[in-house]
């Protein structure tokens, strides 16, 4: 399924500004908003798993890389959306989820890891060996970094994978992390690193298999509470700087909460692949505690999903704990824009307070001038078009509205 990123690619390259979302999410009504709104939009979409999320082991969803397209595919059978628009991306895989361990031990375990993902069908493959393992310094250089992910492709390619595309590069945020709290400009990877980095991947690779994407850094970023704007008036090169290898795009990283504006100037600069997901999961849990704050106003019950999220977060801080700093922790927890709440949805108590709420509301008229105090009119109008001002809907609207940016007016990807 990577010909028609390579279309994308050729048409960016071209001087088209178009571009490709890919969702790094595997909350069930983040991908399922994210496929009905490809679905209507007509349009394909990259769904991506990380090495945290989904690995052989299970990774922090509990799911390997098969069970991960098998759920997806259950959701777009549920969405009606037509499956031969998805395409399977594998997002940071190299041993960042066994760092802990010896460098050998931690990439033995990332080549089982690539070769369960092909094997599964991912076909879009970023191979991220950047991070340093035990006894290693936390970001390592090329010379480092090269040799492991053309290690990593060779299993790839042993493992089936005739039709993969490969997206490289060691300048990345870490994933599921976040920039310290700052409000400086974000600089961007120089010419000069990124052509580095291109070249010395593309001399390794060349009897392997195809690079087709390179991770850089655009200027855009977002910490706990702020957000590292685009400065759109700003080029720094780096579309010049892959010049002299046709086949390859750009790719972009840590682009949630930014303007609907950037995603196009993004494109412009080169980058094809533009990816987000905790502002998706961000959009999720605005749109339940709008719910859960509404229920209460209009006398349904009292509000639950906030103080059982606080509840769960303190009894397992493990996931937000070192990722947030300062004097409002509090606020970090349940506002912050890394969305570290994300890794608590899938508890149970989350899910039994979630699906309370749901059912106490569906069973009540949501009036307009209630539904006014919470929901911007975008998102009542998208509500409109996914079945009306329910529970359900509304959630899915919210999550939509801060997707639908992503899916440029001029993008390349319409169901072939």
């Amino acid at each position: 399924m990577s010909d028609p990123l390579r279309q994308i690619i050729a048409q960016n390259r071209a001087g088209q500004p178009v571009a490709i979302p890919s969702v790094c999410s595997a909350h069930p009504d983040v991908l399922r908003a994210s496929l009905r709104l490809a679905q209507r939009l007509d349009r394909l979409v990259v769904i991506e798993a990380t090495s945290n999320q989904v690995n052989q082991d299970g990774g922090y969803t509990g799911m390997t890389p098969a069970a991960f397209i098998a759920f997806v595919q259950g959701l777009a059978h549920e969405t009606g959306t037509d499956p031969a628009r998805i395409i399977y991306g594998g997002d940071h895989l190299g041993p960042q989820a066994w760092r802990k361990l010896p460098a050998e031990q931690a990439i033995e375990r990332a080549h089982v890891m690539v070769r369960d993902y092909v094997k599964a069908g991912f076909t879009k493959i970023h191979l991220d060996c950047s991070e340093g393992c035990a006894g290693e310094p936390a970001q390592l250089s090329d010379a480092v970094t090269v040799p492991r992910a053309a290690d990593l492709a060779r299993t790839c390619q042993k493992a089936g994978g005739d039709d993969l595309l490969y997206v490289v590069g060691t300048e990345v945020p870490p994933p599921g992390g976040a920039r310290s709290e700052d409000h400086t400009d974000i600089p961007a990877t120089t010419p000069q690193a990124a052509r580095a980095t291109l070249d010395a991947h593309m001399a390794a690779f060349a009897n392997i298999g195809e690079v087709g994407g390179l991770v850089v850094q655009p200027g855009v970023e977002f910490s706990p509470m702020s957000v590292h704007h685009l400065p759109l008036a700003r080029d720094p090169g780096l579309k010049a700087a892959i010049a002299h290898h046709p086949g390859v795009s750009l790719e972009a990283h840590s682009t949630d909460y930014q303007h609907p504006a950037a995603f196009l100037r993004l494109a412009e600069l080169g980058f094809a692949f533009q990816k987000v997901g905790p502002a998706l999961t961000f959009a999720y849990r605005q749109a339940v505690y709008a719910l859960d704050m509404l229920a209460q106003a209009a006398g349904w019950g009292s509000a639950t999903i906030h103080a059982t999220m606080e509840a769960e977060m303190l009894a397992h801080p493990a996931n937000w704990h070192g990722h947030y700093h300062g004097s409002d922790l509090y606020l970090q927890r349940h506002f912050g824009l890394a969305d570290r709440i994300r890794y608590y949805w899938p508890r149970p108590a989350a899910q039994t307070a979630v699906t309370s709420l749901l059912a106490r509301l569906d069973g009540h008229n949501l009036p307009l001038p209630l539904l006014w105090q919470a929901f911007p009119p975008e998102v009542l109008d998208r509500t409109e078009a996914l079945g009306g001002p329910r529970p359900l809907p509304l959630i899915h609207a919210t999550i939509e509205a801060a997707l639908a940016p992503y899916f440029l007016p001029e993008a390349a990807g319409s169901h072939p």
